[in-house]
């Protein structure tokens, strides 16, 4: 039962290097297989002996949700969202995903601890579960938290009885009207039991910080708050190849809290450009027996924000080139992947992004540790409500009693992740009105300052003018603007920080490889297919177009950077057509559902990949029907000019100008008539060389299909995917971009079909069936491995269409 069952992690490295006298180990054990799950009510699930045997088979993490099926019916809220000025109510059908995350559900799993001995600590942690998770151990309750999004561990000693057989059953319950995007259900984030001596460290109980850095030394300090007296502490430094770089040791403890500075010599400074990781191996022992011991994985940085000059990494100046994400994973739900966070990642990083913010809600500690190894800054978000609703049953029921406990576990859990250089105790908060409400943003400050003095503390402020009258922005850290470009001048005169930092930024909407004619500025534009144009002309009522951004970030040196809304489009939220079934998902990513980029990828990339060239035509050159039409056409680059050219004839040259924002940051051929064939751009350097071109084809019928897969290797862990993008082309090789014939995928071998997407906003397709339409021309397959080495097979079927075929291997 156990190899089967269970994870375990023996935190016994280093024994024949560093310990003295071996003792008790601590046992790390991930309770990720041999879950049941029921959806709905049932009052007797809590018993030890409660007969599961009929309930669905699941591993954790789990989103119970994802599975559908779509429907207006689930979540219906007729509301006025006044955060986007709205007045009058209407029916909102997709605001939630329309997916049934609502009602109850139960989780259920057996373990053991054949390893267990009297004096040893049992802690059971979760590092979220949506939501109002209530615990029981052998039948008895062993606790309960409310916040779904918030990590929390209850210390369930007096529960076990040794070497037998106990029951964990996790009751959840979601409430319809509570949250304004899809928050998934269930066990989505990692369960975990941890064994260790009564005599220990804390639960994230260890806080590094490096308060001191030269060329030549760094200062690292390390707090260990432990339970027990009469201890030693001794922390090792290692390098990231393990090399053993300082080590020190002490017996001074003060109240219940060890601390050491350790001297590092030429430290690796972490940055995005080099995010170095170093390890604290600490060691507890009391007389030479050893007792416990942790690593802790941190990086060795400095970070500053001064007036008028904004913030500076390692002493350098430089601006977040941020975005937002929501927690979801598109067709995976909220279920974390870490495969599917690293590639979301690696799509970011190659468009030169280096920052994320978690919105609005606790990060996974997987996206937290992949941002410290890929090199991501990150904005750490908490609540998305304060203790006046935004939904009828959202955080401010419990803001009262628990935000106080729920900004403790964020701050503990995650200080020590170099990538988090600014927390966010709240997002849009309707509390930026009235006294009350600066009280709570002070109260909040203060929290997060007394458990990490090193980094301030923002807001995403929407009410951007109450927030100057009652001076809820003055006594922030860091002023954060969400949007409101016309007040960001104002706001830096009246806000005493001398810097303002664009929170959340521009909610520019398209819907991927779909445009629209004309091409002109519109805000709130809806059409009768539901989708929004690709021209990136496109924003909501209360937002704008990413230029506007550009203009801020680059002409203000008080303007400290961007975190756009949104890296991917997510679940839910499907402005502007939060009243039109049957959408059901965001249109404001620069990514679609299936990380695929979209235009605006490459207008995104022209301005923050400095290191690779960027040269992007749209739209795509299939118009039949528009033949001797305005066409426009845009290009994306990090060239200050290009010449056009259709079928070879010259359609003039393009400079990029300060007239508009547009014209500063696009290259844009506004009178281009369509006619069929070869679309091409040439780049000119500033002597007005030719230094690159690109070109697009008109393509004839769709021929056969066409598979590449981001990665030809995955682990045999029964978790990896890889994500493995279909497109259509002629028998030219030619890509089909309007394509919309219906697939069907076979995975065989050591590997199983995991879900499908296509980025369309308006799709009810289950993601979990193998088959699926074709969206402007492409989907995404996901192929997950499961235990066993070996070759891996993707076969992808159309009508009509010469079959794809793409091997993998699972090692």
């Amino acid at each position: 039962m156990i190899g089967k069952h269970y994870k375990w992690i023996l935190c016994t490295f280093f024994y024949m290097t560093f310990f003295e006298s071996a003792g008790q180990e601590r046992i790390v054990m991930e309770l990720d297989s041999e879950w049941k799950f029921f959806k709905g009510v049932n009052d007797l699930a809590f018993k030890k002996n409660f007969d599961d045997s009929g309930w669905q088979d699941v591993t954790v993490p789990h989103d119970w949700a994802i599975y559908g099926p779509f429907d207006k019916e689930h979540d219906k809220q007729t509301v006025a969202i006044v955060q986007n000025g709205e007045e009058i109510e209407t029916e909102k059908t997709g605001r939630t995903g329309a997916l049934p995350y609502m009602g109850q559900g139960w989780y259920r799993t057996k373990f053991t601890l054949p390893q267990y001995k009297p004096g040893q600590k049992v802690l059971l942690v979760f590092e979220g579960a949506m939501s109002e998770p209530r615990i029981y151990i052998n039948g008895q309750k062993a606790g309960e938290w409310n916040y779904g999004y918030s990590y929390f561990y209850f210390d369930i000693t007096t529960f076990i009885k040794g070497d037998v057989t106990h029951t964990l059953a996790v009751q959840l319950s979601n409430r319809e009207l509570s949250s304004r995007w899809y928050p998934g259900a269930g066990l989505y984030r990692k369960v975990q039991i941890i064994v260790k001596d009564e005599e220990s460290f804390d639960q994230w109980g260890t806080f590094i910080t490096t308060p001191y850095i030269d060329r030549d030394l760094a200062k690292v300090n390390v707090k260990s708050k432990v339970s027990g007296q009469g201890l030693r502490m001794v922390t090792h430094i290692l390098g990231a190849e393990g090399d053993t770089l300082a080590q020190q040791a002490t017996r001074s403890l003060y109240g219940n809290e060890f601390e050491q500075n350790i001297a590092v010599p030429k430290p690796h400074l972490w940055s995005p450009e080099s995010p170095y990781l170093y390890t604290a191996v600490s060691q507890l022992f009391k007389g030479e027996l050893l007792k416990d011991v942790i690593r802790t994985r941190f990086g060795i940085r400095d970070i500053a924000y001064e007036p008028e000059t904004g913030f500076k990494l390692n002493g350098e100046s430089r601006k977040f080139k941020g975005v937002c994400l929501h927690h979801d994973l598109g067709p995976l739900g909220t279920a974390v992947n870490k495969s599917a966070l690293r590639r979301q990642l690696s799509i970011l990083k190659d468009m030169g992004c280096d920052a994320i913010r978690s919105s609005h809600n606790m990060p996974s500690i997987e996206q937290l540790e992949l941002c410290d190894e890929m090199g991501f800054m990150f904005l750490a978000e908490s609540f998305d409500e304060w203790a006046k609703p935004k939904v009828e049953n959202g955080y401010h029921r419990f803001f009262d009693t628990d935000a106080e406990k729920d900004v403790v576990n964020l701050v503990r859990a995650t200080r020590n992740h170099p990538s988090v250089i600014m927390w966010s105790s709240g997002n849009e908060v309707p509390d930026q009105h009235g006294s009350e409400g600066v009280k709570r943003a002070k109260w909040l400050q203060e929290i997060f300052h007394r458990e990490d003095p090193t980094r301030p503390v923002t807001v995403g402020m929407d009410q951007v003018e109450a927030t100057m009258n009652s001076g809820f922005g003055a006594l922030l850290d860091i002023p954060g603007l969400n949007y409101r470009t016309h007040l960001y001048e104002k706001a830096y005169k009246t806000f005493p920080q001398g810097m303002i930092l664009g929170s959340e930024t521009a909610s520019t909407v398209s819907s991927r490889g779909i445009y629209k004619f004309p091409v002109v500025k519109g805000s709130m534009k809806t059409y009768k297919d539901l989708q929004s144009s690709s021209y990136d002309m496109e924003y909501c009522s209360w937002s704008n177009l990413p230029d506007d951004d550009f203009v801020l970030q680059d002409d203000k040196p008080w303007v400290i950077g961007e975190f756009v809304w949104t890296g991917f489009d997510y679940l839910g939220e499907p402005t502007p057509y939060d009243s039109s079934w049957p959408s059901r998902s965001s249109y404001f990513g620069i990514s679609d559902l299936a990380g695929l980029p979209k235009d605006r990828y490459y207008l995104y990339r022209s301005r923050w990949n400095t290191e690779e060239e960027t040269l992007h035509i749209l739209p795509h050159w299939n118009w039949q029907g528009r033949e001797g039409e305005i066409t426009p056409v845009f290009v994306y680059t990090n060239y200050n000019s290009a010449e056009l050219f259709i079928n070879g004839k010259s359609m003039g040259v393009q400079h990029k100008h300060d007239k508009t924002p547009q014209n500063r940051y696009r290259l844009m051929w506004m009178d281009v008539v369509y006619e069929p064939g070869e679309l091409k751009v040439v780049a000119l350097d500033e002597q007005g060389k030719a230094v690159a071109e690109k070109s697009v084809f008109t393509s004839g019928k769709p021929y056969k299909i066409k598979l590449e897969a981001d990665r030809r290797e995955i682990s045999a862990d029964g978790k990896d995917l890889a994500f493995v993008t279909v497109s259509v082309t002629d028998k030219n090789g030619v890509p089909c971009p309007t394509a919309t014939e219906q697939l069907h995928f076979d995975v065989s071998g050591a590997g199983r079909f995991k879900a499908v997407c296509n980025g369309d906003p308006t799709s009810l397709e289950p993601f979990h069936k193998p088959t699926m339409k074709l969206f402007s021309g492409k989907l995404v397959v996901l192929v997950e491995s499961d235990t066993r080495v070996g070759d891996i097979e993707l076969t992808v079927k159309g009508k009509g269409l010469k079959k794809g075929v793409v091997s993998l291997k699972s090692k």
